[in-house]
């Protein structure tokens, strides 16, 4: 008794460590763009395009790209192993640890690199095979300059067709095949027929829900999120590809530029003399001191280094530039003529 009671509190640790676990990062069918219910093949099709995606070689330099990889590797080593798969579904990857402690594992679990090289079957990398596939769905997606600061998600309501199982029978697999005709003695000709299965027949249904959307710090105009395999679906085939194409929405501060912010800043004539002292709230809603105590010229654009975007997969950041307009008086009385004479003479 007392050992079951201790395993019961073994998993219920485990499904604990689980639930924090997924509030503190992205799982591993997150990791892969992947559903929970994901199939073998589509989890195998979302690797490959992922880890060619960040593979080292093409991201020479990346530290986060390299992550990313590591990432991917680790999360397609548990989900591709039906084993594994099904304790990390259940208990979470604390789960995992203990079923490797309590040797029902592979222990430390294979190299990234092996993991890549396995799959694609030698280290260089290699083109993805040629597959019928459905049109990929391209979808322009505004982002808040704050979540392109800060990094945030967008949730968007997506409709697209869904093949369902419908009555009867359809041909599939169709290919041709050639064989020889004897048509005299000693003659043969050669022929082609077409040649198809019998498969269960299939419809398209719209259905709709809801897509949420990662926006990464530091995105860039044209950048895509990819949804693999949630394009438009095609019989016999893959599906193509969902891809929100970000685009920055326009903001009533603040213009971006590359990594670079542009902001325009007005001031009165006096301030411009003498200087000022003022803030500007950031996208963080930091304060931004941009105050002088020197003369501001009409149109002067000033420089606050590091204050701009963040670079994405990077700890840098672009920079701040504040354009200052001066507020001219409309009128001056005679007496304020002969003052400001006495004082710039």
């Amino acid at each position: 008794m007392a050992h079951r009671r201790t395993t019961k509190l073994l998993f219920l640790l485990c499904s604990l460590c689980y639930a924090l676990s997924a509030i503190a990062g992205k799982s591993y069918y997150d990791v892969l763009q992947v559903p929970r219910g994901a199939s073998d093949d589509q989890i195998k099709r979302a690797y490959r395009k992922l880890a060619l995606k960040y593979h080292p070689d093409k991201n020479q330099g990346n530290e986060e790209a390299n992550k990313r990889f590591a990432d991917i590797n680790n999360a397609y080593e548990v989900l591709s192993d039906s084993e594994k798969r099904n304790i990390y579904d259940r208990y979470g990857e604390d789960g995992l640890k203990q079923h490797a402690a309590s040797g029902g594992g592979r222990g430390g679990g294979m190299n990234m690199q092996d993991i890549f090289s396995q799959f694609f079957g030698g280290g260089q990398m290699e083109e993805e095979e040629r597959i019928a596939k459905g049109d990929d769905v391209i979808v322009e997606l505004d982002a808040s300059l704050e979540d392109l600061y800060l990094g945030g998600s967008v949730k968007v309501w997506r409709e697209k067709n869904i093949l369902k199982p419908a009555p009867g029978k359809r041909r599939c697999n169709c290919r041709n095949e050639v064989y020889h005709k004897q048509i005299g003695p000693g003659m043969f000709q050669q022929m082609t027929e077409q040649v198809c299965e019998q498969c269960p027949n299939v419809k398209y249904e719209r259905e709709g829900y809801f897509v949420t959307v990662d926006i990464e710090k530091g995105m860039q105009d044209g950048q895509e999120v990819v949804f693999y395999e949630d394009g438009e679906p095609i019989i016999d085939g893959e599906a193509g590809d969902l891809k929100f194409r970000i685009r920055t929405a326009p903001h009533d501060r603040f213009r971006r530029e590359g990594n670079d912010l542009h902001t325009t800043i007005t001031i009165t004539l006096v301030q411009a003399l003498v200087g000022f002292e003022k803030t500007i709230k950031h996208l963080d809603d930091r304060l931004v001191d941009i105050g002088t105590k020197g003369i501001t010229k009409p149109k002067e654009v000033r420089k606050f280094k590091g204050e701009g975007m963040p670079l994405h997969f990077s700890t840098k950041k672009g920079d701040l530039y504040v354009q200052f307009e001066v507020l001219f008086p409309t009128s001056l009385t005679e007496d304020q003529k002969t003052q400001i004479k006495a004082v710039l003479g």
